[in-house]
Formats: structure tokens, C-alpha cells, sequence
């Protein structure tokens, strides 16, 4: 059976980590809008010198774009089977169009994921993130520090010193929780009046969400 998920939470409420587990158990595509958007904006695309700004600004790239970006996306072939969105929607306006182009081709989704977790424990998760710029890996200084202070630990990156994003710096984090609960949150009741809505609460261990979530997608029919 084809899965077509959504999983919701503020920045750094461990979207991706989630995403990437169910993406990898059920063999369906993960679509991270945070990493196409940071691919166009590392190779200087036209698009990612149109979103460079909100990214670093802390602000929402603009729906039309986002709905672009992934409607395209959506169309490859790999997606046939089911896919786990992850950053998107992050407004009404952007979830009223993948509504309407999942009507178009008379499909649905399945489930749509929030994780929760308390604003002070975002800020720490994410002003804690430190990035290689060679290979990409993300470490946390605080619970998954790299063997060698400010160094990345594989071996092709030996001697490359790690980077804290623009989006992960306390004034930025701070903008973009703001922009959540004001933008965001909306979604909640969007999918909360669907039926759709299921929360889990973000500050249990990764192996423990991930259990609950598989519970819930078993439950909804998406597995």
C-alpha cells in the first residue's frame, strides 16, 4: 500500500531524524524542503538565490515557491510508491495546494505526524548544531559532539573545521519559532479538523518516537 505522510514540529523538533527512519523502513522517498532548498542555495541555482534570504533571515520562503519546489519533486517517478514530507506544509495556504494536487490525481494522505516539543529545549537542540561543510554531517556539541574539538570524524574530512548555519545561530533559531507558531501552528487545526492530526511528544529518545509513530501509521493503513 502506497504511505503518503506529513510529519509537522517546530525547528528542531527531529523531523528529519523521524522522517529519515520511516523513509528508510518502508523504502519510500524522504523529502526534506530544508535540504532542496539548501542544494539550491550551496550550487548559487536561480531558485536558491531567490529563497537565500529567508533562509538566513529566518523567514518562510514564500508559498508559491515551496509549492513549485514540490509539486516537481512530487512528480518523479520514486514518489508512486509514498513519501514522507518533511517541512512541508508549513502554512494553510501551502497545505490547501498539496491538498488540491493530491485531489487532481484522486489521492490523499494518510497521516499527518506533529512533534512536540517545549520552545527552550529548541533553542539549546539548535543553537548546539554544528555542520561540516565538506561532507554536510550535523553534530550537537552537547549530545553528539565530534571526536575531535570543532573537526568533523570522517576520515575525508580530516582537518576540515565545522560550521554553525546562519539558521542556527540563538537570534535566528528564536525568529524562526516565531514564525512557526504564527504560520505553522495554523496546520494543526487544518489536519486536526481532517482527522488526520497525530501528536507525539519530541522529547522522548529517537527509538521510542519512532515506535509510536509506526504504531500510528499501522493504525491509519499507510504501512
Amino acid at each position: 500500500m502506497a504511505g503518503r505522510v506529513v510529519i509537522l514540529g517546530a525547528p528542531g523538533a527531529g523531523k528529519g531524524t523521524q522522517a529519515r527512519r520511516v523513509a528508510r523502513k518502508h523504502g519510500w522517498p524522504h523529502i526534506s524542503t530544508g535540504d532542496i532548498f539548501r542544494s539550491h542555495v550551496d550550487h548559487k541555482t536561480a531558485i536558491g538565490q531567490k529563497i537565500e534570504s529567508y533562509m538566513h533571515s529566518g523567514q518562510l520562503v514564500p508559498d508559491d515557491l515551496a509549492c513549485q519546489i514540490v509539486v516537481e519533486r512530487l512528480a518523479a517517478p520514486d514518489c508512486t510508491s509514498g513519501y514522507i514530507l518533511d517541512g512541508f506544509p508549513r502554512s494553510v495556504p501551502q497545505a490547501e495546494s498539496l491538498d488540491q494536487m493530491l485531489s487532481d490525481r484522486h489521492e490523499s494522505l494518510d497521516a499527518v505526524i506533529l512533534l512536540t516539543v517545549d520552545d527552550d529545549e529548541l533553542v539549546e537542540r539548535l543553537t548546539s548544531r554544528w555542520t561540516c561543510p565538506h561532507c554536510g554531517k550535523i553534530y550537537n556539541v552537547k549530545f553528539n559532539p565530534p571526536k575531535r574539538e570543532n573537526q568533523c570524524d570522517k576520515p575525508e574530512c580530516e582537518g576540515v573545521r565545522l560550521v554553525q548555519r546562519e539558521d542556527d545561530r540563538e537570534d535566528t533559531v528564536r525568529s524562526r519559532l516565531r514564525v512557526y507558531h504564527e504560520t505553522t501552528e495554523p496546520l494543526i487545526q487544518h489536519y486536526g479538523r481532517r482527522s488526520l492530526l497525530q501528536r507525539v511528544a519530541g522529547g522522548a529518545s529517537p527509538e521510542a518516537i519512532e515506535q509510536e509513530i509506526e504504531g500510528m501509521l499501522t493504525a491509519q493503513g499507510a504501512s
